[in-house]
């Protein structure tokens, strides 16, 4: 029964740790389409907001095909960058990089 015990507290013990050390990770969906994605529209960002910076639209990968999220603002994040999604062509396909916050 003692060796049960500490059996399951060295499991929860490692979970744990595990989940601590994931916390600045975000988790990623690889996602590639095998049609170039059309231009970027143009969408003139509104003036600035304090607090907030502007997320430019972009196109992302839904059921087989483009489609079109537009601008938006998302509440700043003290200490890091935004860095916008984008499609990179990889061979003959296109790879999404979902946007992020750096370090």
């Amino acid at each position: 029964m003692q060796a049960a015990k500490k059996l399951l507290l060295g499991t929860a013990i490692a979970l744990a740790g595990a989940g601590a050390l994931n916390t600045n990770a975000q988790a990623r969906t690889v996602i590639y389409a095998n049609v170039e994605p059309p231009a970027l529209r143009d969408e003139a960002p509104p003036p600035p907001r304090h607090g907030y910076v502007w997320v430019p639209g972009n196109w992302y990968w839904h059921h087989h095909k483009y489609a079109w999220r537009h601008g938006h603002w998302a509440r700043e994040r003290h200490g890091y960058r935004y860095v916008p999604s984008r499609w990179e062509r990889e061979g003959d396909r296109w790879r999404y990089h979902d946007e992020r916050w750096e370090h």
